[in-house]
């Protein structure tokens, strides 16, 4: 069998600085976060974080001494398990993350209130972690375990971080106290939607999949009334054998509705499929203007 070697492009040089601007950027806020709003009112985050938060309060030394050894392993094995480019980042990230929580260390709180601390410092961090996810790297290593987990233990990556960061939490509140350790439940959860909004973006984007006998009538309504293009597609029904026309698309998450609007005027009966779809690129996607 013939072998076929593909060949990776390289990086422009605008494109490897703005891609270093912004995990410095994500990186700096992730500090802030940390900080400004959750470490002085004894909320952690999870993972290597939380565990660097927990050590720094029990040694009394600075938390980005214990964030940059601690991530310091796992920047290795994500070298060898990933790739030399994201371990490049991840490098890039956690030094200034690192560096920017030991420049803020004796700067005051903005907030002595647990629970603004929680909010705003979860956004923040949620923001900081999904703008350095968004650009190749990472600023905790416990998605590099879960990853090399994956392949030895029956357990997903997502369920991994979850039970590895329920553990770390749980922690806090032998700590912190267990308010404490609720109110680092809610900054860890604000932060995780947080990362999910900062990489998929505020206007997600939505695949369509309908099957109707008025195919064409609804690709009409949906390119004059929603301003989409759409793609029509030969099917078969497996139990009936007939032929069948799909129709797919991608929409915006704010024109779902009116999508399903125009397919009910048009097909009661019609079969829809919605899913989410994390990157659009490629094709023509922009929106038609509707006259």
């Amino acid at each position: 069998m013939q072998e076929y070697k593909v060949a990776h492009k390289k990086l422009t040089k605008a494109k490897i600085v703005r891609r270093a601007l912004f995990i410095i950027l994500g990186s700096s806020l992730m500090g802030v976060g940390l900080e400004i709003f959750l470490v002085p009112n004894q909320i952690i985050d999870g993972g290597i974080v939380g565990i660097s938060i927990i050590l720094s309060h029990l040694t009394g030394l600075k938390l980005g001494i214990f964030l940059f050894i601690l991530n310091l392993p796992f920047l290795i094995l994500g070298y060898k398990q990933i790739g030399k480019t994201f371990a490049i980042s991840t490098l890039l990230g956690v030094t200034v993350m690192s560096i920017v929580t030991s420049v803020l260390h004796p700067v005051p709180e903005l907030t002595e209130d647990p629970l603004l601390a929680a909010v705003f410092g979860g956004i923040i961090l949620g923001i900081g972690v999904g703008m350095v996810i968004r650009y190749g790297g990472s600023l905790d290593g416990t998605e590099i375990i879960a990853i090399v987990f994956n392949k030895r233990l029956p357990f997903s990556v997502g369920e991994t971080v979850m039970f590895f960061n329920i553990f770390i939490l749980g922690s806090a509140g032998f700590i912190f106290g267990w308010d404490r350790a609720m109110y680092s439940l809610i900054a860890y959860f604000i932060a995780f939607k947080m990362i999910d909004v900062t990489i998929q973006g505020l206007d997600e984007s939505r695949s369509v999949w309908i099957i109707s006998e008025k195919h064409r009538e609804i690709g009409d309504a949906l390119l004059a009334r929603l301003g989409r293009g759409v793609t029509y597609l030969n099917g078969e029904g497996a139990y009936t054998g007939d032929d069948k026309k799909v129709i797919f698309c991608v929409i915006t998450r704010l024109e779902e509705a009116k999508l399903k609007s125009i397919i009910e005027d048009i097909d009661e009966a019609a079969f829809l499929a919605v899913g989410a779809i994390n990157n659009v690129k490629g094709g023509n996607f922009k929106k038609k203007d509707i006259h």
